[in-house]
């Protein structure tokens, strides 16, 4: 991932999910961002741009297959803004493996920086491209859900997800999820 210099015109689209709708951001063909409809640390409308469900037909595709457990990893170009800290540990996330998980210090432990698990968390607490920056699979040191910025139950669900593995899911809606 690379640094994105923030004035770039950005465009966005609504796409629906099983755990609701999700806001995909773009700037110059690249994702941006990718957020819940409640999610913390939600950008202001401003920074999504203008409508525009060109450039997202791949992300959209990859979504759906994901959501059905036909795919594992995302292969889209990501561009989010962030400190060099941030992206560093955005760049960890992508490392952790479909269907496993870990905790904020085995990431530092990635990372180099062992002694930062709470920035390790605060990073992970602001990444703009959730689901797909995998996010959801860092975990608290016992090994207990913690913090998400989608919410505990989506993060819940995702992981229950994932280890149901790459098989056919019939899951329709975010209120019948696991």
């Amino acid at each position: 991932m690379t640094a994105v210099i923030p004035t770039r015109e950005r465009v966005h689209t609504v796409t629906d999910s099983p755990i609701g709708p999700l806001t995909l951001v773009a700037a110059d063909r690249a994702l941006v961002g990718l957020y819940l409809a409640e999610q913390r640390h939600r950008p202001a409308e401003e920074f999504f741009g203008r409508p525009d469900p060109t450039p997202f037909t791949e992300v959209e595709t990859q979504l759906a297959e994901y959501f059905a457990g036909r795919r594992t990893a995302f292969d889209v170009p990501l561009a989010p803004e962030g400190t060099p800290f941030q992206r560093t540990v955005w760049d960890a996330l992508l490392e952790i493996p479909y269907g496993e998980t870990l905790s904020y210090g085995q990431l530092a432990e990635r990372i180099g920086n062992p002694s930062a698990s709470r920035a390790v968390g605060l990073a992970n607490g602001r990444n703009p491209i959730g689901i797909i920056v995998p996010c959801h699979r860092v975990v608290g040191a016992s090994g207990d859900l913690t913090g998400y910025g989608g919410g505990l139950e989506r993060k819940k669900w995702l992981l229950a997800l994932e280890r149901r593995g790459t098989g056919q899911l019939s899951l329709l809606d975010f209120s019948t999820a696991p």
